[in-house]
């Protein structure tokens, strides 16, 4: 179904079909940890036990949230700061709860320091697959290669700048031209990527290993901190408080059900997650090597295996077009917050806003860039425990991750639940006063917010 292109009240516009709204949205939730995090959580948390216990807090809080999310954007139509505030204002609560919406967007923009350093690694080790780099590496020449990356700042800033290039170029088209035609044509390719490796992983490598690996059920290994890092799994991994969707949300025509799509988004994100696994760990198990989490299991572990099969070459090529993509899709979507309050608070083009956001992240992201070499000694907050032995990477990523967006998701569970008047949430939500709606205002008033807390003390701690 087509929707039409008018623009919003912040003059944004709509999406052109809500099947481009989907890709966007799934883009910008497969990301790097799917590839790597989830299998090895998975593996190490009680294998289908921990799959269990993840899709439970997936659907049963993380949809919740999304739908949530979702539908302050749409109500909304501004900016994650305009939109919040609007909302607020309209049910009568202060408009400083348009603060919720600053901490998701210094969330992203943090996240996007480091995540666009990480993203220009996948670039470099693409074109290290397609020179043959990999051919009958040893285990010092990986970890050889991948040192030399880490250690040389101008090779790591000229990849970082090439991939926040090719994201400018991109969301500075606009939504159609620019973000709809990219995740169109990059989904697609992501899933071939995927499931020629799934494929290629389970014919070739160890499946049998591996499904004990991931799948088959350990519950002794399934303690309280297990459930909680499942719940931080499910809350990272959808991408909620992180700004995008509820922009996303802002340019959804009101015909949509978020509800369904949420679930879709949910779904969609899982099964990545879980074909990722089947994707890496054949082969690892085949070639005798050690899942480890991380980069290590990308850029040092997986090289090897490259190195010893059949068509490794390829195979290498193919897997680190899989992780570059996954990377761009995700930082595509992540700027659209950025442009559409830049827009919104200052009037400006999508092309001069993407410039100067990008140049911004680029400035920013040196500090990264530095912090793996030349300052990889210099840790800034030792005096504080938590930040103790953290470099600048290490300080940007524990504070993005373990406190805006675990904080930010609270307090906007906490907004939806409590401040938001029963009838403006459930207009936001399209839904009537049945079942489904009384048990998403359940768990945004009481079941979110004590598990982000829980989740938040256990990251601090």
């Amino acid at each position: 179904m087509n929707m039409s292109a008018k623009p919003l009240m912040g003059g944004h516009e709509h999406w052109s079909s809500r099947f481009t709204f989907f890709l966007a949205a799934l883009g910008v939730s497969v990301g790097l940890g799917n590839i790597w995090r989830f299998p090895y959580m998975t593996g190490e948390n009680g294998g289908g036990a921990f799959i269990l216990i993840y899709l439970a807090c997936a659907f049963g809080i993380g949809v919740p949230l999304l739908i949530a999310e979702l539908s302050i954007g749409r109500r909304g139509g501004l900016s994650p700061i305009g939109s919040m505030r609007k909302l607020a204002i309209e049910s009568g609560a202060s408009p400083l709860w348009g603060g919720v919406g600053v901490l998701a967007m210094l969330a992203l923009f943090l996240v996007l320091t480091f995540y666009m350093v990480v993203t220009g690694w996948t670039l470099d080790y693409f074109i290290q697959a397609l020179n043959g780099n990999f051919s009958g590496i040893s285990k010092e020449d990986s970890k050889s290669l991948f040192d030399g990356l880490m250690a040389n700042p101008l090779r790591l800033a000229f990849w970082q700048g090439l991939a926040i290039i090719l994201v400018v170029f991109t969301v500075a088209r606009g939504i159609k031209e620019g973000l709809e035609r990219a995740v169109k044509i990059l989904m697609p390719l992501l899933f071939i990527c995927l499931l020629f490796l799934v494929v290629y992983a389970c014919i070739t490598g160890d499946f049998a290993t591996t499904f004990d690996f991931m799948i088959r059920p350990d519950f002794s290994k399934v303690t309280p901190n297990v459930v909680l890092a499942a719940i931080g799994q499910a809350f990272f991994s959808i991408g909620i408080a992180f700004a995008a969707m509820m922009t996303f949300g802002a340019y959804l025509d009101p015909g949509a059900s978020i509800p369904k799509s949420a679930v879709l988004l949910v779904a969609g994100d899982t099964f990545v997650a879980l074909l990722a696994g089947f994707a890496v760990f054949p082969l690892v198990f085949a070639h005798g090597l050690e899942p480890s989490s991380g980069p290590g299991l990308v850029f040092e572990t997986l090289p090897l295996a490259f190195g010893q099969m059949q068509l490794g070459g390829l195979v290498g090529a193919v897997f680190f077009l899989l992780l570059m993509v996954a990377a761009l899709t995700s930082c595509i979507g992540s700027f659209e917050p950025m442009l559409c309050w830049a827009r919104e608070r200052w009037g400006m083009s999508r092309a001069r806003a993407a410039i100067i956001s990008g140049l911004i992240i680029w400035v920013l992201g040196l500090s990264t860039v530095f912090s793996l070499n030349i300052l990889k000694d210099f840790h800034p907050l030792n005096i504080i425990p938590t930040f103790a032995g953290k470099t600048i990477f290490d300080i940007q990523e524990f504070v993005a991750t373990n406190v805006f967006l675990v904080l930010g998701g609270l307090l906007m569970s906490v907004f939806a639940g409590w401040v938001m008047s029963e009838e403006i949430l459930r207009k936001a939500f399209g839904l009537s006063d049945g079942v489904i709606f009384r048990y998403l205002r359940l768990v945004l008033r009481y079941v979110a917010p004590v598990a982000l807390f829980m989740v938040l003390v256990m990251g601090l701690t």
